[in-house]
């Protein structure tokens, strides 16, 4: 983290939350960095931190109303937001995530963000019952759909234990957060787009019961972060997971079923340079989903007719232009290779991760893997590694690949 951040141009938003006594600590620890920091307060915000105290911090000064003076004097938003390498707002309160999400640019602070061509950071501070409201977490989803980035607290490696769900990330995760993007935007993936598929399906049978697989998603989001270290946009599609992406996504999905994952797989590929289908997808999906929780038969037997779900690698496979790369996945149990060869023809596949049940070690759930990479040219063994290691691997192999284009 030492000098990613040196000569870059940060717009700190504060609002009104009783955390804006941290901004004062992450000020410190960007212009430390060798950032230069330029604040945009709203007025609730300086009823909780004096902008005195933050332009003497920043040597700056504080902007927070349209009008610096009463002789006409004005703040221009667009020229903040033209200025600005990336936008951090931290703390961000429910109404201003609101505003954000909806465009309701009544203040400095949101004017600029919708003037912001940089990306854009968002460290969210409540109380939990007010993070965890529905539309509070849908404003948040759709801020992701933007392609702004969500420190989520209590996710980051560094003091995450001291954080609870609603208080705001510590100061050094928030900037280690900004470093760790800079650092990415120097790498060999720099300035490509990066979509990844990952996790289970869930299959509705009726309202409780489901159709799925035990997959935990640990590899697809070991590949995500690695991509996004070597300086990638991911675009992120994930099935029902616990895990969390160290890097922010550019842009995040979460879905349920199998047709969720195609639709948003679909939508997203024409935008990516590169996708990654490393998802359990069903192959097959309930015809008939009840209505009402299904109560046992005398017999205890019901028949569950099943259809086939969209094949989302072969669906890609055909939509896929030249300066695409396509990387699918193949678990087998049996017939490995002859399988994923088949696989890699048939669906128009740059290369395939091979990896089967039958490896001790690797699989569903398990924090190592055992893969085997397969190309047109051949097949590459690599022995048994944690999976962000064999994420190493895949992503050394896209690009070499990507270089070929």
């Amino acid at each position: 983290m030492a000098n990613t951040l040196k000569g870059k141009k940060i717009v700190l938003g504060i609002t009104g939350s009783i955390a804006a006594y941290k901004a004062c600590y992450i000020i410190r620890g960007l212009i430390k960095q060798g950032a230069e920091v330029q604040v945009v307060i709203t007025p609730a915000g300086k009823e909780f931190i004096t902008p005195i105290t933050l332009s003497a911090l920043t040597s700056k000064p504080v902007i927070s109303e349209f009008f610096a003076q009463r002789d006409g004097t004005w703040n221009s938003h667009v020229d903040l937001g033209l200025w600005a390498d990336a936008m951090l707002i931290a703390p961000a309160t429910a109404s201003t995530i609101g505003k954000m999400a909806n465009g309701v640019a009544d203040n400095m602070l949101i004017t600029t963000y919708l003037s912001a061509k940089a990306p854009v950071f968002v460290a969210p501070a409540m109380d939990l019952d007010m993070y965890a409201h529905p539309s509070t977490q849908k404003n948040l989803d759709t801020l992701r759909s933007y392609g702004n980035h969500i420190i989520e607290p209590g996710t980051g490696e560094l003091a995450s234990h001291l954080v609870g769900k609603g208080r705001m990330e510590e100061p050094e995760v928030i900037i280690q957060y900004l470093a760790d993007y800079f650092a990415g935007t120097e790498g060999d993936l720099r300035g490509k787009t990066v979509m990844i598929t990952t996790g289970p399906t869930y299959e509705k049978i009726d309202p409780v019961r489901f159709i799925g697989n035990y997959s935990s998603g640990k590899m697809g989001f070991a590949i995500a972060d690695e991509c996004a270290a070597r300086g990638a946009k991911v675009i992120m599609i994930t099935g029902p997971v616990q895990q969390k992406m160290h890097y922010p996504a550019f842009q995040y999905h979460a879905v349920e079923s199998a047709q969720q994952m195609y639709d948003a797989a679909y939508s997203s590929f024409t935008q990516a340079d590169v996708a990654i289908l490393s998802a359990a997808v069903a192959d097959f999906t309930p015809e008939q989903v009840a209505d009402a929780k299904i109560k046992r038969e005398k017999e205890g037997k019901i028949a569950l007719h099943l259809k086939p779900t969209e094949d989302i690698a072969a669906c890609l496979g055909r939509m896929k232009k030249d300066n695409q790369v396509l990387v699918g996945f193949a678990l087998e149990t049996n017939d490995e290779q002859h399988n994923a060869e088949d696989k890699l023809q048939r669906k128009n596949l740059d290369f395939i991760v091979l990896n089967s049940l039958n490896d001790k070690g690797a699989g569903f759930r398990y924090d190592t893997n055992k893969i085997s990479i397969i190309d047109r040219e051949g097949k590459t063994d690599f022995p048994l590694k944690s999976k962000t290691e064999v994420a190493v691997d895949i992503v050394d192999r896209l690009v070499k690949v990507l270089k070929n284009k």
